[in-house]
């Protein structure tokens, strides 16, 4: 395939999927995944082109960066103490019921990981639909915002092992993790006192009337800067674009329109051409096979049920039952983060084809239908016009 065809047929889609995503009321993540799986099924767009691929793990990369940008750690660290050793209870229980299947039902490791992760795409829709009127909503916030530095951590460690297997070179990788861990978390301080004491060093970085988008310039170089330093080091690429996505909303958070803006660029462009690419990784021929659809099922529902039973050990004493029951919904729709690290596991050999096509048509029915029940519980519960 032609490098001109190729962008001509991402540049089709891109521009078509939020049509059809309106008219089928389907998640857009959802729709691109599926009109790339078509498209590639019908030999117009070709999975394997390098730079496609390139183009697509750019996306996926500003699509950590675009996460990284929902966490306002200063938020976080004012919510009431008791709620975050509820939530840390939470995630206990979360990968503890977790291991336990994987020990029950002889799965494949890649389940200890990917049944509990946890990412904010979807609980920020709900949140931007909803506001957090809900006191179950603003708890799923701070699982939401624990549970994604705990995947990425875990994603980046996940990594390690998939490439290295139990060797030196995995905990010499693991050691290097956690000691850019130790040096970001450092620096965060100093940034915080550097900018406490000359506050109008913030406005000189990111000027209030930005007329040349210096802000935007700033923050890309700053997600190419942290992705490069990750990438020297041999540490996943991911934990850069995130830390970095971090940085901006915490250290220049008087630019109230900037993550608007950037998620524009984001969701407008790179992340689409992720999705898309992950739709020309699978077989349309074997995507809805009795078997990957069975196994989504099970793996959508080994999600639901670790997660309210592990909401309702943790917050039963802050919430009544509907509300757990709520709460373990809004948390059991990762749909992106499910897809990478079935992208990583497959990539790397450590999951079959048909377990990679499970855990996207898992993250894909997570998308569709906890949303749709969750609607349409709210609606009913409290009397809310479903949109």
């Amino acid at each position: 395939m032609s490098t001109a065809t190729l962008f001509i047929w991402i540049s089709f889609l891109i521009v078509i999927s939020p049509i059809f995503s309106h008219i089928t009321r389907l998640p857009i993540v959802v729709v691109e995944i599926l009109l790339g799986t078509v498209v590639a099924w019908f030999g117009f767009l070709d999975g394997s082109h390098e730079i496609f691929q390139n183009l697509a793990k750019i996306g996926f990369f500003y699509l950590m960066f675009l996460a990284g940008l929902e966490i306002d750690l200063k938020r976080f660290i004012s919510k009431k103490e008791s709620l975050l050793k509820n939530a840390i209870i939470y995630f206990i229980s979360l990968y503890g019921l977790s291991f336990a299947l994987y020990l029950l039902f002889d799965l494949n490791p890649v389940f200890i990981i990917a049944i509990p992760i946890v990412s904010l795409g979807m609980i920020m829709a709900l949140i931007n639909e909803h506001g957090k009127d809900f006191k179950w909503l603003e708890i799923v916030l701070i699982v939401g915002v624990l549970g994604e530095i705990i995947s990425i951590a875990a994603i980046v460690i996940y990594e390690s092992y998939a490439h290295y297997a139990i060797s030196f070179a995995f905990f010499k990788h693991i050691f290097i993790f956690f000691v850019v861990l130790f040096l970001i978390y450092y620096s965060f301080k100093l940034f915080n006192l550097l900018f406490w004491w000359f506050p109008e060093l913030k406005k000189l970085i990111m000027p209030e009337n930005d007329s040349k988008d210096q802000s935007v310039r700033v923050s890309i170089a700053l997600f190419i800067i942290l992705v490069t330093i990750m990438n020297i080091l041999h540490i996943d690429m991911v934990l850069g674009a995130f830390f970095a996505g971090i940085y901006i909303a915490n250290f220049f958070d008087h630019k109230k329109d900037l993550p608007h803006t950037l998620h524009k660029v984001g969701f407008g462009f790179l992340v689409p051409i992720f999705f898309i690419y992950v739709g020309t990784t699978l077989d349309l021929s074997l995507i809805f096979s009795s078997e990957v659809i069975s196994n989504a099922l099970l793996i959508l529902v080994a999600m639901v049920l670790v997660r309210v039973v592990s909401s309702y050990l943790a917050y039963s004493s802050h919430l009544n039952v509907t509300e757990t029951f709520l709460l373990a919904l809004g948390d059991s729709m990762p749909l992106t983060f499910l897809i990478a690290i079935a992208t990583i596991s497959y990539e790397a050999k450590l999951i079959t084809q048909n377990e990679y096509l499970s855990f996207i048509v898992a993250g894909m029915l997570s998308g569709i239908i906890i949303m749709s029940v969750l609607k349409l519980l709210i609606s009913i519960i409290y009397k809310t016009k479903v949109k």
